[in-house]
């Protein structure tokens, strides 16, 4: 796979100190596309590109598909390789990865219309209405409870498993807990980080469907941005009951969390939280 990360000169400024210019080395969240490709029985065509932080490639795929409702058991994939991407001087580049999908999956008619940036986990889709798709796996309640405490504890949990955050300051970060103990105690199952969020959680969605995981019942989706509609989306798509995020969430990631039976919470940052939806998993 490619780099995580790449060091680069920089020219640093600090106002008010004895040497307020310096040269220094800083290192950089690496950034580069990623193809996605289908194949299937019949036919096999380029489905996206997104950007991404190269790592957890095959995870990223997977759960990108079960976020397209494209796939939702780990069966549904045969297969993931690397292919083409090769730069100039003929050196694969790792940023095309092919999915080899089950005779009996449906294929998607067409691929996405245009590229999907970092910051963007719906951009080339049709409509609104279009990503109201009904999943697989209901996020309903399930009977998950949890300790206000425990969700407060959640983000920096998170932040002490971000090494990649240590060394750039520039990855999002999205982490899968297991709730147990009656809501008292929650494992990291996984954590995974890259440039764009919506990444992020495909990595670890796609990390539990290759797993055997999903539907993800009785656990928490911590993260470490806002909490946008694709993130909601993306939450329910997998099985996810609670959704907590450090900032804010959008009207829009509201409303669907309401509609599919997610508890999100937001500004979720240590002394205290807002719950948005689904305020009854919460333990008083």
């Amino acid at each position: 796979m490619g780099r995580l990360s790449q060091r680069r000169r920089v020219r640093k400024f600090v106002l008010g100190s004895e040497y307020p210019v310096r040269d220094k080395e800083d290192v950089l969240a690496v950034e580069e596309p990623l193809e996605i490709r289908l194949a299937g029985t019949a036919r096999t065509f380029s489905y996206s590109v997104t950007m991404r932080t190269p790592g957890d490639d095959f995870d990223l795929v997977a759960g990108f598909l079960v976020s397209e409702g494209v796939v939702w058991e780990p069966g549904q994939i045969i297969a993931e390789r690397f292919c083409g991407g090769e730069d100039e001087e003929g050196r694969q580049t790792f940023n095309v990865v092919q999915a080899q999908l089950r005779p009996d999956v449906v294929m998607p008619e067409t691929g996405r219309a245009v590229y999907t940036s970092s910051s963007c986990g719906i951009c080339g889709t049709d409509s609104i209405e279009s990503v109201r798709r009904s999943g697989h796996y209901s996020p309903a309640d399930d009977g998950v409870r949890l300790l206000p405490e425990l969700v407060a504890g959640l983000p920096a949990r998170l932040r002490e498993a971000q090494g990649l955050f240590d060394k750039t300051g520039g990855v999002h970060a999205a982490g899968l807990f297991r709730v147990g103990d009656g809501g008292t105690s929650a494992e990291l199952l996984c954590l995974r980080e890259d440039v764009g969020r919506h990444n992020a959680v495909d990595k670890v969605v796609g990390w539990a469907l290759r797993s055997g995981a999903l539907p993800l019942s009785e656990t928490v989706l911590q993260v470490s941005g806002r909490a946008s509609f694709e993130l909601v989306q993306k939450a329910a798509m997998a099985g996810i009951p609670v959704l907590a995020a450090v900032s804010a969430p959008s009207s829009l990631a509201v409303e669907l969390a309401e509609e599919t039976g997610i508890t999100l919470i937001g500004f979720s940052r240590g002394a205290g939280f807002n719950v948005y939806a689904g305020h009854e998993r919460l333990l008083s």
